[in-house]
């Protein structure tokens, strides 16, 4: 299963959405700590990943607003508290609508969850 997930991951690298491209190269890849894109942690793919300050970020397109999507949000939202990961999840819409509320929001949850505040300056 892992190999198929890591497979699945990499494909979605190379075929993000314009929200998450937009979201990526004009601002996550610009900071000074990692950040990893569709990321496998445990059974599921998140869209970025912040190991140093255990975030996860995820970006809701259309299907994440049905009744299947939110249930399987929900459960990956549980387990990804559960190990101590904090999920930020943000709408395309908002990508769109309010990028620079979204990087102000994201910076200052990165700035209150890493330990070692010299990683991010």
């Amino acid at each position: 299963m892992q190999n198929k997930l890591t497979d699945f991951s990499q494909n979605l690298r190379k075929n993000m959405t314009k929200e998450e491209k937009h979201l990526w190269y004009d601002y996550l890849k610009r900071l000074p700590i990692t950040v990893n894109r569709q990321k496998v942690i445990g059974e599921y793919i998140v869209d970025f990943y912040i190991s140093v300050a255990r975030i996860v970020i995820e970006l809701d397109g259309s299907q994440h607003y049905s009744k299947e999507g939110e249930q399987s949000d929900r459960k990956r939202d549980d387990y990804l508290r559960r190990i101590g990961i904090k999920v930020l999840r943000y709408t395309n819409r908002q990508i769109h609508e309010e990028f620079d509320d979204i990087c102000n929001d994201i910076e200052r949850k990165i700035r209150d969850s890493i330990k070692d505040k010299k990683l991010f300056v």
